[in-house]
């Protein structure tokens, strides 16, 4: 008797637990299309005040690119800044260093309180570190906005800012800027940040390139 009313108990349970699975699921797709439709408009979901603001850096031209777009930001709008290359990178961060001791000498007495940090993070196709562990997540935690230009060490940083949105964790507006040098196609980073909504805003200096991908923004050349 007692085996039978178990029998029938679990036979009832398990629709009751396909419906929870099924509400999960739906509030969860909810959930990340409100996500996507709020991520087109990031300017409103950023403070008036200072931002934090995460720079990542790539080796060769992503890093150069990305230096010459620092010089024309508001550097008082975005800060403090953390700029994050990958452990094998080295030259990038020396690059942003020079960049920051550079600004600062041009800085007012005022504005020289800046919190500047330098950070390196393992490569995702490196072994023995999981960003989910990585200091990656802690700094994505802290942050307001990401700027990228495609160095492959943004994906995965993207990803886990897109899924702390979801969660609910941070707000972080993600601004990807595709290179110059893309002209008939986005760069295999910037495609899946474009495919997968994960980016507010890809920005890109080819008028042709915007018409190809007509949810990113033509900016003119800013390099």
């Amino acid at each position: 008797m007692d085996k039978g009313n178990g029998c029938c108990f679990s036979l009832m349970t398990l629709p009751s637990l396909i419906v929870i699975l099924i509400t999960i699921f739906i509030i969860f797709i909810v959930r990340i299309l409100f996500i996507i439709h709020q991520s087109r408009k990031p300017l409103h979901n950023i403070p008036p005040k200072a931002v934090s603001t995460l720079i990542i850096l790539g080796s060769g031209g992503h890093t150069a690119e990305m230096i010459n777009l620092i010089h024309v930001l508001q550097w008082d709008k975005f800060t403090p800044r953390v700029y994050v290359a990958a452990s094998t990178d080295n030259m990038s961060l020396q690059k942003a260093q020079v960049l920051e001791a550079s600004m600062v000498g041009q800085a007012e007495p005022d504005k020289l309180k800046v919190t500047v940090q330098f950070m390196q993070i393992y490569r995702s196709r490196e072994v023995g570190q999981s960003y989910l562990t990585s200091i990656g997540t802690t700094l994505i935690a802290l942050l307001h906005v990401i700027l990228c230009n495609g160095p492959g060490t943004c994906y995965p940083l993207c990803v886990i800012a897109f899924l702390f949105k979801v969660l609910g964790i941070r707000w972080s507006s993600i601004f990807y800027v595709e290179s110059i040098a893309r002209v008939k196609r986005l760069s295999l980073s910037g495609l899946l940040l474009y495919k997968l909504h994960i980016a507010d805003l890809i920005f890109v200096q080819w008028p042709h390139l915007q018409k190809k991908y007509p949810q990113t923004l033509y900016v003119g050349c800013l390099m």
